[in-house]
């Protein structure tokens, strides 16, 4: 494995990259649950655009140090919060949005292997990712109103993974909920041992491994293009441009020829 290059960024993310293009961001804040801060979302998000920007990346995989996958906001962090202006309490927002928008954005996919604890925007994360697996002691909290706060930046991925139903329910109570709750709401994907997690995530990488990089990124991009739309003309058009530019890629080319030959 090797650690990806990038300069003037802390390790309270750290980055692995397999010769395979795995690449894993383990959240490294074990002694306060990978809380973040404005350090770990800045380190976060230049790790997520590096890795992004690398040919040789395949995969990205997210998970978290310790007994915890994130806590969400670092008490420390909310103090010094309180005493910022209305500008700088934006800037702080706006940081922690960039972050959201890059990871659900990535042209790569994504997996969240939830180890433990996800409270407020650790259910962020989860959300932004295209695969989520959790650990079956793994649990839940959208706890932002208990401090009177809500969970701005993350609801539209929140949403969008469980519905407004759901939504109306978890964002108001604040109530922590498991990981077999999570799955049943649309949350998390699948659920396994937490022995076994980190395996299970290499199992899922291994798959999307085999997999056309450039066909990914096009269907991650479809799923945006036809979500929550009438399926009217323009968007029925829409997606026979789309398999019309795609086959003509160099990359559909090469795996059709090589399966046809088969």
């Amino acid at each position: 494995m090797s650690n990806v290059n990038t300069d003037n960024i802390s390790d309270a993310a750290l980055c692995e990259i397999a010769a395979n293009g795995v690449a894993t961001i383990t959240l490294n804040r074990p002694e306060i649950h990978n809380a973040f801060d404005d350090v770990l979302i800045n380190d976060l998000t230049a790790k997520i655009e590096a890795l992004d920007a690398d040919p040789a990346v395949r995969v990205i995989i997210l998970t978290g140090a310790g007994k915890s996958f994130s806590a969400g906001a670092d008490l420390n962090w909310m103090k010094r919060m309180a005493g910022y202006s209305h500008a700088e309490n934006l800037a702080d927002s706006r940081a922690l949005a960039k972050l959201m928008k890059v990871l659900n954005f990535a042209s790569k996919p994504t997996i969240a292997l939830v180890n433990g604890a996800a409270f407020g925007g650790g259910v962020g994360l989860a959300a932004c990712c295209d695969i989520v697996i959790a650990s079956d002691s793994a649990s839940f909290c959208l706890s932002e109103v208990k401090l009177g706060l809500i969970p701005a930046v993350i609801s539209p991925y929140v949403v969008e993974a469980i519905g407004v139903n759901q939504a109306r329910r978890y964002f108001l109570t604040a109530e922590r909920f498991d990981a077999q709750t999570a799955q049943q709401i649309g949350l998390v994907h699948e659920i396994t041992t937490t022995d076994d997690l980190a395996a299970r995530g290499q199992e899922i990488a291994k798959l999307l491994l085999a997999n056309g990089p450039d066909a990914m990124h096009a269907a991650k991009n479809l799923i945006y293009a036809v979500a929550n739309k009438p399926i009217t003309d323009a968007v029925i058009d829409d997606t026979a441009q789309r398999i019309a530019d795609q086959r003509k890629t160099p990359e559909a080319q090469m795996r059709m020829t090589d399966f046809l030959k088969k």
